[in-house]
């Protein structure tokens, strides 16, 4: 049988659409749900573009802070600060950052509407009671989290998504004025997760002409921004680049890289991005020509990556990290087919954490 996934019902694209933020929102409000709750990165406290939130009445403004990636109790913490300061459930709940700031939204948008803790529904299609409506403005394009179903979490045991159609935003609002003035490291490492996905998709067993269509829409996209010189229209590609990317694995899925950065986020703590990217960099036996071409973006970006992280690693995290990057199994699938598990034996996963 074929999935049937949903898709972000509405979105606006264009430079300066930020600025209609106020009234697609307003459509949501009414007499007996107007408030909006804004999860905004804090990062942008203080900034120029963190007052031009577009408040109304008892909107609730929460800065997040995203130095480390989202975690089960984050979310928690923020759906009970929610609920401690509102009689009932907001109007809808609206994501302002990158693809953490993002992710965190689409978690606490389910949780106001499921029991229990948000550990409790990292996996896929667990939660039963469909979101709050909720919106994502990126300021950051690359991890595709505006058009994905799934929230990342660490959660006490593992990091795995929320991977639900309820966690699929309902608006996206895409200005490719807000992403402009990323750190370029950190626009980097968010454009080489989107370079990833494609890559790992286009060459995954489960690819289908759907997934490959955006795919290769997202690559060429990718290459434009980072094999070339910067341009005026460089935002415009990174951030189509982005949704491309998202919609490519919604298809279908990702493979290595990602499943093994899920372990070493898990055990240090790297961000997706940069994990991502440190990974990929080890895995010419299984993408060659990608890994040769993100080096030639790596190097006309000035970019160093760290190296030496899993060094002085005990025998204790090792064998957690490669739980955590094993249990990936629709990713190992994806990548190395149904036989998987003859391939990437315990061995083999901890021979390739020990290089990094």
């Amino acid at each position: 049988m074929y999935r049937n996934f949903r898709m972000v019902s509405y979105v606006v694209f264009g430079r300066g659409c930020y600025n209609q933020t106020k009234d697609i929102l307003g459509q949501q409000r009414d007499k007996e749900k107007s408030d909006m709750v804004y999860l905004v990165d804090d990062v942008f406290k203080g900034a120029e573009f963190g007052d031009s939130i577009p408040l109304q009445g008892d909107d609730m403004l929460i800065w997040v802070n995203v130095d480390d990636e989202p975690k089960t109790k984050l979310v928690d913490a923020l759906v009970e600060q929610i609920k401690g300061a509102m009689d009932k459930n907001p109007a809808g709940i609206v994501g302002v950052g990158g693809g953490s700031a993002m992710d965190l939204s689409k978690a606490v948008s389910v949780m106001m509407t499921n029991e229990g803790s948000s550990a409790e529904y990292q996996g896929y299609d667990l939660p039963k009671n469909p979101s709050l409506y909720h919106a994502a403005i990126p300021t950051l394009s690359g991890t595709g989290a505006e058009v994905s179903r799934t929230c990342v979490l660490t959660g006490p045991e593992k990091k795995l998504g929320i991977n639900s159609d309820y966690s699929v935003f309902d608006q996206i609002i895409l200005d490719p004025e807000l992403i402009r003035g990323a750190p370029d490291e950190q626009r980097f490492y968010t454009g080489m997760d989107c370079y990833i996905h494609c890559i790992e998709s286009l060459e995954g067993t489960f690819l289908n002409e759907f997934s490959k269509s955006y795919g290769q829409k997202s690559l060429e996209l990718c290459r434009e921004v980072f094999l070339n010189k910067r341009t005026e229209e460089s935002e415009d590609k990174l951030m189509m680049a982005s949704y491309c990317g998202g919609m490519s694995i919604a298809y279908s899925q990702v493979g290595v890289c990602h499943a093994l950065s899920y372990g070493l986020a898990y055990v240090l703590g790297t961000h997706h991005g940069i994990g991502n990217a440190i990974v990929f960099d080890y895995l010419d036996e299984f993408y060659p020509e990608g890994v040769k071409e993100f080096r030639i973006m790596l190097d006309k970006a000035g970019v160093e990556l760290p190296r030496g992280l899993c060094a002085n690693l005990t025998e204790e995290q090792f064998e957690k990290m490669i739980n955590v990057s094993l249990a990936m199994e629709l990713l190992w699938e994806n990548a190395l087919g149904k036989d998987w598990k003859k391939i990437m034996t315990r061995e083999k996963a901890r021979e390739m954490f020990e290089r990094m």
